[in-house]
């Protein structure tokens, strides 16, 4: 009897070692390469700091500043006017602002392109109308382009994070302050805006780690980031130990932000009093009247506008005008396999997220710990970047063993893809699934041991029941978050296996934007479904 439950004794701690090396593989790889550095390498990366680097450097630190000003003004100025505010139109404003979510970055770029282009549709109307000679507007293809898309893109991390401390705790408080005599504006500086001042460091930390980790804007534009120069260096310059160092200091920069992010997320750990809110009649939002109320309104629609309504006016602009020639036979093609991958990962994610969380709640060991944390730490490493710590290890192993078929496996089927896919995307399914079990009081569990039920029938006949809802929505997020992805698709896909985003990127670059309207927008309409699942979440509390 002991033989046999030996193994099963180990096995547990073996699969949790297993799918820890899987995520930790492309850091490790990375750090790696630091160790091969010879005389060659040092030539590299001393061409590299007198060249490409100080152009890298500047040019996205200029973006990150830019974008955190533009996500943390627009989405504090948004949280506050439905929160502290009311005004016509509010309710239907909470759920309407979240919706340039459901935008991938890269088709808000196309959509801006195509219609405010030299030859595009509003330039070329001005010119005809007015007799006008040239260009009427500046090029959109340059870093304050990209600053535009990405603060109207992903101001939604800001605005739900701030929304959600500012509904918590400063209705009360600022009726106090009322109280104690002061106006509206001291209220807002003095009481609503340090209230919020965490949250909002926290969404503009992940609105940086989403422009960092972006790929499709910065090569559209032509715009000279970090994620662009690793992808010049392994694909153009043929350099990988340039692309290495390159996702090496990304990755660190990466790190920073995720620090500061979590620093942030627990300043925001203080007492609500929510409780209160109900029972007070005073502690509601202050009613805005005429003027003040259509300023509020305007506020809140012009980033709608900007970040959703006109990019999917623009996309259907020429999805209508070349309309008989759609391919819709590659079309089926593409959507089939963008649905599954997104199906496979989605799928093996949750599964994971499902043994992680189970095992943290039953065995909270620093094994377990470990690996949790570092699933976690998956959402914030840009594609780029696991890209190029999959692909090292490859390339040194051709090297010891070049009859080996590891590089077949990884590079030239879906094991690599899906790979990478995991190592992002692993984090969503687990926080979700967390969040689930926050819910479930461990009270349960040890009444159901005390009936006996212990192990995998603790998992099936208590915390699945209860969990439902939480898998479904950890399934959802995946799946759209894959079908989305752009970098590590655009180097890992198998040949013959473009996905919906790696033909809108191709299609957009090829100036056939006609053509990638239609995966565009299928994109557009997936991407609405956790949109509308977070919207119900956040009206039923």
């Amino acid at each position: 009897m002991s033989s046999v439950l030996n193994p099963l004794r180990w096995f547990a701690p073996l699969a949790l070692l297993s799918f820890a090396a899987v995520l930790a593989l492309p850091v490790l790889a990375l750090a790696a390469a630091w160790l091969q550095l010879d005389a060659a390498s040092i030539d590299v990366l001393h061409q590299m700091l007198e060249t490409v680097l100080p152009e890298y450097t500047g040019t996205s630190l200029l973006l990150c500043a830019a974008v955190a000003l533009g996500v943390g003004v627009v989405g504090m100025a948004t949280a506050s006017a439905v929160t502290l505010f009311d005004f016509a139109g509010r309710r239907v404003m909470e759920w309407v602002l979240l919706l340039p979510l459901a935008m991938p970055a890269y088709v808000v770029a196309y959509a801006y392109t195509d219609f405010l282009q030299f030859s595009g549709p509003l330039q070329t109307g001005l010119r005809e109308a007015m007799g006008w000679q040239g260009r009427v507007f500046p090029e959109v293809r340059n870093v304050w382009g990209a600053v535009w898309v990405f603060t109207f893109s992903l101001y939604p991390y800001v605005y739900l994070l701030a929304r959600t401390a500012l509904s918590e705790r400063a209705s009360q408080l600022m009726e106090a302050a009322r109280l104690l005599g002061a106006p509206m504006s001291r209220r807002v500086r003095e009481v609503a805006l340090p209230l919020a001042r965490p949250a909002v460091a926290a969404g503009i930390a992940l609105a940086l780690m989403e422009t960092l980790a972006d790929f499709g804007v910065v090569s559209y534009f032509g715009v000279q980031t970090f994620t662009a120069g690793i992808y010049k260096a392994w694909l153009v310059m043929d350099n990988r130990l340039a692309a290495a160092q390159l996702a090496t200091v990304l990755l660190a920069t990466v790190g920073v932000l995720l620090w500061l992010e979590h620093r942030a997320q627990r300043r925001m750990r203080f007492s609500s009093l929510r409780g209160t809110r109900a029972g007070s009649a005073e502690a509601q939002p202050v009613a805005l009247q005429r003027g003040w109320a259509a300023l509020a309104l305007l506020a809140c629609a012009l980033p709608v506008l900007f970040g959703f309504v006109l990019p999917v006016l623009f996309m259907l602009r020429p999805l209508l005008e070349s309309w008989g020639e759609l391919p819709w036979a590659d079309f089926v093609r593409w959507a089939g396999n963008s649905l599954w991958l997104a199906g496979l990962t989605a799928g093996l994610a949750t599964l994971a997220a499902f043994g992680l969380a189970f095992a943290q709640r039953t065995q909270p060991n620093r094994l377990t710990r470990t690996v949790v944390q570092l699933a976690g730490l998956g959402y914030a490493v840009p594609g780029a970047v696991i890209v190029v710590g999959l692909l090292l290890p490859v390339g040194w192993l051709q090297v010891v063993a070049p009859d080996s078929s590891v590089g077949y496996w990884i590079t030239a089927t879906a094991l690599g893809l899906v790979w990478a896919y995991m190592v992002r995307f692993s984090s969503v399914a687990l926080q979700s699934v967390q969040s689930g079990y926050a819910r479930i009081p461990t009270s349960l569990d040890d009444s159901a041991r005390m009936l006996g039920t212990t192990g995998p029938g603790l998992l099936a006949r208590v915390h699945w029941p209860l969990l439902r809802r939480s898998t479904a929505a950890a399934l959802l997020l995946v799946f759209v978050d894959v079908m989305k992805e752009l970098p590590a698709t655009l180097v890992l896909r198998p040949f013959n296996s473009d996905t919906l985003a790696v033909v809108t990127y191709q299609l957009a670059r090829d100036e056939r934007l006609g053509e990638a309207a239609l995966p565009a927008l299928t994109l557009v309409l997936v991407g609405l479904l956790p949109v509308v699942l977070l919207s119900r979440t956040l009206r039923s509390k």
